[in-house]
């Protein structure tokens, strides 16, 4: 991914960034976290759900939260998944909490953690238990695919029943600009769970030059609410999707 993630996203010197909404998070996330240690930063990657294992070959793991062996990993060059074991084909992490305490009790500079699944769709509405994020989260990154834009409610949304209800509309209805920012902004949407000391950033995803207008309108719609600090545009050629 060529794009400064860094600047595009307003990390700042010392972050829990948690990602939560649709698909494209753990791209989106293991591209920052590769940008940041190519800074020379030590930085922590993990889940409060699960990721695929295949998203951890060629990266340094740690399958402890004990501190010594996460510092001890942290020696070695690269981010530094810390996950807590395997289910079939996916990685577990560890509860909000412990995400917590990796923020504050370890050397790393920045700890990125997955806080919600949206099974690969678009547009994420959040059920009664989603998302799942550290209570000291720093920066909260909501996702969304801008694939989403011209698709069913039923096509493009994980959980499309509580899509529906957001929005009050059936779910076989198109998902336009302005049905995506109602999702994006809605307090049981959105921003459902999130730290009220946390910085909120939209990153739209999967963008190019067909969608751009679409992305430049939900951008604005969204910007105009409240509760986003900022709005990010991921082109499709950095493959966050």
């Amino acid at each position: 991914m060529s794009l400064d993630l860094v600047d595009t996203l307003g990390i700042g010197p010392r972050e829990l960034v948690a990602f939560t909404g649709g698909g494209g998070k753990t791209t989106l996330m293991l591209a920052l976290s590769g940008q940041l240690a190519a800074l020379g930063h030590g930085v922590l990657v993990t889940t409060t759900t699960k990721v695929g294992l295949e998203q951890t070959n060629g990266a340094v793991v740690c399958w402890s939260a004990d501190p010594f062996d996460i510092e001890s990993a942290l020696d070695r060059p690269g981010p530094v998944f810390v996950l807590s074991g395997e289910d079939g084909h996916k990685a577990v992490g560890y509860e909000p909490e412990l995400v917590d305490e990796l923020f504050g009790d370890t050397s790393a500079r920045y700890v990125l953690v997955e806080a919600d699944g949206s099974r690969g769709r678009p547009l994420k509405a959040p059920d009664d238990h989603e998302p799942v994020v550290p209570a000291t989260a720093t920066c909260v990154v909501v996702v969304m695919g801008i694939d989403a834009i011209g698709r069913t409610i039923f096509e493009a949304a994980h959980r499309p029943a509580a899509a529906s209800r957001l929005t009050g509309l059936a779910e076989r209805e198109i998902i336009t600009p302005e049905v995506a920012a109602v999702i994006l902004t809605h307090p049981a949407g959105g921003l459902k769970g999130l730290p009220d000391a946390a910085r909120v950033v939209v990153a739209l995803t999967k963008v190019d030059e067909a969608s751009r207008p679409a992305a430049a309108r939900v951008s604005r719609l969204v910007e105009a609410g409240a509760g986003v600090d900022r709005v990010a545009i991921i082109p499709r050629r950095d493959r966050a999707g």
